[in-house]
């Protein structure tokens, strides 16, 4: 399947797509979105790839978060993935909001039968940013990532494993310490089979003790959010920064919850912290 447009939209300028190909690292069809701000008219923008979270598709972040206004001003591209693939036939895939089907986790699964399809960290920092260099105009050289619980999740843990990729880095509610909590014990045992030091190679908490990340990384945390204690818990992302001595912003908001309304209260913050780290 060549690169086929489902649906483009006049959005500020710019143009809001939806769009579906057939992955090879994920084995099937991936659709994504992209927004192309007007600047893409005149040569290569930078690109920031959002990752979004738990039941979430691509075209959650484009309807929801209310970023292209900004992004048009600033002249960001923006990339939203699906969560995982679909349809992809797995006993298991689909039923459990929590695991599989819109629930990927962002790694490359090595246990049967989610490796044959699940591998979205190889879709996401190296077959989708190829894909959108060479079909959209986005300049490679200057690109980040951000994303929300889930997606803050995989933000997180491939800008640390690929920080010459994703240049800047920020989440919202992020997942930082998936080998501790329900969610991350539910899924990285089932993708990964019962190699502990194999999850830690997707937990933030865990990398940034190893590999700390060359800029400055910007958080943002509602204190209202339900998961918060459960299944966030950002103090321990603070801490394991303090000990050695990564440059943190973690904010916390006092009544905002783990929703949208959360997200595009602070989404222009986190698009001007990327123009400042890849220096528009």
């Amino acid at each position: 399947m060549a690169l086929e447009v489902i649906s483009e939209h006049a959005c500020f300028g710019g143009v809001q797509g939806f769009y579906r190909h057939d992955s090879a690292s994920c084995a099937g069809p991936m659709r994504f979105s992209v927004y192309r701000p007007p600047q893409v008219e005149a040569g290569r923008v930078p690109v920031l790839f959002y990752l979004a979270g738990l039941t979430c598709n691509e075209e959650t972040f484009a309807i929801k978060a209310g970023a292209q206004r900004v992004a048009a001003e600033l002249g960001l591209m923006l990339v939203a993935p699906d969560t995982s693939p679909r349809d992809t036939g797995i006993e298991g895939a689909t039923g459990d909001w929590e695991f599989g089907e819109g629930a990927g986790f962002y790694l490359d699964a090595t246990e049967a039968p989610w490796s044959s399809r699940f591998r979205m960290q190889s879709y996401v920092a190296d077959e989708l940013p190829r894909l959108v260099g060479s079909a959209f105009n986005a300049d490679l050289d200057r690109c980040g990532i951000f994303g929300h619980s889930m997606g803050g999740h995989g933000a997180l843990t491939l800008a640390l494993k690929h920080p010459t990729r994703f240049r800047s880095l920020s989440a919202f509610a992020p997942i930082v310490a998936p080998t501790a909590v329900p969610w991350g014990q539910k899924a990285l045992p089932r993708f990964l089979g019962n190699h502990p030091d194999a999850w830690a190679q997707h937990d933030a908490c865990a990398l940034i003790a190893t590999a700390p990340y060359p800029g400055k990384i910007l958080i943002d945390q509602g204190l209202g959010d339900k998961f918060l204690a459960s299944q966030l818990q950002p103090e321990r992302f603070e801490a394991a920064c303090a000990e050695v001595g990564q440059a943190l912003s973690l904010r916390r908001h006092a009544g905002y919850d783990h929703g949208y309304y959360f997200i595009q209260s602070f989404v222009a913050d986190h698009l001007l912290h990327h123009a400042k780290q890849l220096r528009l």
